[in-house]
């Protein structure tokens, strides 16, 4: 696994019991947070079946249907990382990211902001900026392709253009583990199974309102097997 900020942010004088607390702080807040994005990812792939072709033939031709995809293998899955991140980028998780405070008066866009104003950013919006963002609204991961509009832009917020796990010191410590997760999970799930549709169920789109961005309607699926039967013992 890659080293991310979980292993930078700890000084040598940490106890055991902060580095336990912080790491079960990190699976609390992590679990559900992964869950929604990977309920959305299979939702926006079943609306868009060609995407969902075509991951799975990207996992057919770099990782086979002989042996189950590893961490080892994402490296070689660029378009399972831009569904991942084109995921993120419509239904990021915390839409208005973690509240912030002014630490003194300012300016921004011709706007007073007294010192010790609230601040909410509203992640939503920023990564459906159409001056950014070509045909915002639609589910296109090649965007993040190579060659794509948008290549090379990352989730950590360096550009201010697409940050579901915030910006700067106040970023998500966990978003390295969160990425290989997520990307490992929805790699195992699209490997093993072909995924469709609950016949007279339906899919849809549609945000549940709250501080964290959630489907409204349960998601239900139909997953039938597509892997030699011993792989799943």
């Amino acid at each position: 696994m890659q080293h991310c900020s979980i292993f930078v942010i700890i000084p040598k004088s940490t106890t055991d019991t902060e580095i336990s607390n912080f790491v079960k702080t990190q699976l609390v807040a992590g679990v559900d947070s992964m869950a929604s994005t990977l309920v959305w990812a299979i939702t926006l792939l079943l609306t868009n079946p060609t995407h969902l072709s075509q991951a799975q033939h990207e996992l057919d031709t770099h990782v086979g249907r002989d042996t189950l995809v590893t961490e080892s293998h994402l490296p070689n899955l660029p378009f399972l990382q831009a569904l991942i991140k084109e995921t993120l980028r419509l239904y990021p998780v915390g839409p208005l990211l973690v509240p912030h405070q002014a630490m003194e008066d300012c300016t921004v866009s011709s706007y007073h902001i007294p010192r010790g104003t609230g601040l909410f950013i509203n992640a939503w919006a920023i990564q459906r900026d159409p001056d950014v963002w070509s045909d915002p609204d639609q589910f296109e991961p090649s965007r993040f392709l190579e060659g794509g509009r948008n290549e090379g832009v990352d989730m950590r917020g360096r550009d201010f253009e697409l940050l579901p796990f915030g910006s700067g010191r106040r970023s998500c410590p966990g978003a390295g583990v969160a990425q290989q997760v997520m990307q490992l999970t929805l790699a195992r799930v699209l490997q093993a199974f072909n995924v469709g549709e609950v016949p007279g169920v339906g899919v849809d789109v549609e945000e549940g309102l709250g501080i964290l961005l959630y489907k409204l309607n349960p998601l239900r699926v139909r997953l039938t097997p597509r892997l030699p039967a011993h792989l799943y013992q």
